[in-house]
């Protein structure tokens, strides 16, 4: 098989990419940190569980939508458990599954964080392009998104 390699151009935008989404993710992180002592990942779990009827989601529903492992997701909500964010109940349909619900302090840390945050994605993001720009960022992305996420169901079901 011969290697495809990146003409100077697309070599040129997939490092802009890779220094972009790491600053970007880094800067964002930092500012939750700095202002609430949350990362972005914290923030993230948050933000899932406030959207979930009853702001409760299975740990393994939770962790789809975070994108992350079960084991990490689990060690994140251990964490935001001991500062009281987070509760874990069992599952009432389910006794091997267990839920995270978001708690009232947990709710109020969230609103106050968020400001922060979206201040910061507006800041060092939306702001920066036109509405053309952002839009076609956001349809090339869902775009990669999908095929990501079909092809990890595929080596899933193939595994």
């Amino acid at each position: 098989m011969t290697t495809r390699w990146l003409d100077s151009g697309q070599q040129k935008h997939w490092r802009a990419y890779i220094a972009a989404t790491t600053l970007l993710s880094d800067r964002l992180s930092r500012e939750l940190q700095t202002s609430h002592g949350m990362s972005m990942a914290d923030y993230e779990i948050l933000v899932r569980l406030s959207e979930a009827p009853e702001r409760r989601l299975r740990m393994s529903e939770l962790a789809d939508h975070t994108l992350a492992s079960r084991s990490r997701l689990s060690h994140q909500v251990d964490r935001l458990e001991k500062a009281g964010w987070v509760r874990r109940e069992a599952c009432e349909t389910d006794r091997r599954g267990a839920n995270a619900v978001l708690t009232d302090v947990g709710w109020d840390v969230l609103v106050a964080a968020a400001p922060t945050h979206v201040e910061g994605v507006r800041e060092h993001l939306v702001d920066l392009l036109t509405e053309e720009q952002f839009a076609a960022l956001g349809t090339a992305l869902a775009i990669v998104a999908e095929h990501l996420q079909s092809s990890d169901c595929e080596a899933q079901r193939t595994a």
